[in-house]
């Protein structure tokens, strides 16, 4: 990796309850580049690795993303690019055309990339915004355009909305760079996993 500064982050899944302690992921993050593996497990598929590499611009846009799911039935890939204007292309460079208008990624199971509307989209002290995220589910790698909604309700905290109807909704507290620390009920930030060092 060709940055100057590169954080390592660690979090624990809190979010199977009969598999306590059954999930850690460990992220290497630089200024525009995440390379992450995440072990959980799934009540359906039993226990998987998630594999993700996330690009993006000095803006945090997403421009590519690339995830590997592997259990013990199968690998499954999947690879995303966008020039950040709303339109996703596959491999072959064809356009997806039931992504259009997305912007983000939101990752299942990372707490990771709820970090990417508050750092691409700042808002105001009590500012409230709505997002269309393109949703992939890990083991099966599947995607969904999913609404949601953020509020800064402080300094270092955002409130995120399910807009399915559930009437969902959690408060997030981020560090000092505006990256998610805990999400309550589902990832635990480990203590001191943060320190800048080299990659």
């Amino acid at each position: 990796m060709m940055h100057t500064r590169c954080r390592t982050l660690c979090w624990a899944s809190t979010w199977n309850t009969a598999e306590v302690d059954a999930g850690l992921e460990h992220l290497l993050l630089t200024e525009n580049y995440a390379d992450s593996v995440v072990l959980a497990f799934d009540e359906s598929a039993g226990p998987f690795r998630l594999t993700y590499r996330l690009h993006w611009d000095e803006t945090w846009q997403i421009r590519d993303a690339e995830l590997v799911v592997t259990t013990a039935q199968a690998t499954r890939s999947l690879s995303l690019h966008t020039e950040g204007d709303g339109q996703w292309l596959d491999p072959g460079g064809r356009v997806i055309a039931e992504l259009q208008g997305c912007r983000d990624i939101d990752i299942w199971p990372t707490p990771f990339t709820n970090t990417f509307p508050v750092r691409r989209t700042p808002l105001a002290m009590g500012e409230r915004r709505l997002f269309r995220m393109v949703w992939i589910r890990a083991p099966e790698l599947t995607m969904q355009v999913k609404p949601q909604a953020y509020t800064r309700v402080s300094d270092r905290c955002y409130r995120y909305e399910k807009l399915d109807g559930s009437g969902y909704s959690a408060e997030l507290p981020v560090d000092e760079d505006g990256i998610v620390l805990d999400y309550p009920g589902l990832f635990r930030r480990l203590p001191r996993a943060a320190k800048p060092g080299g990659c």
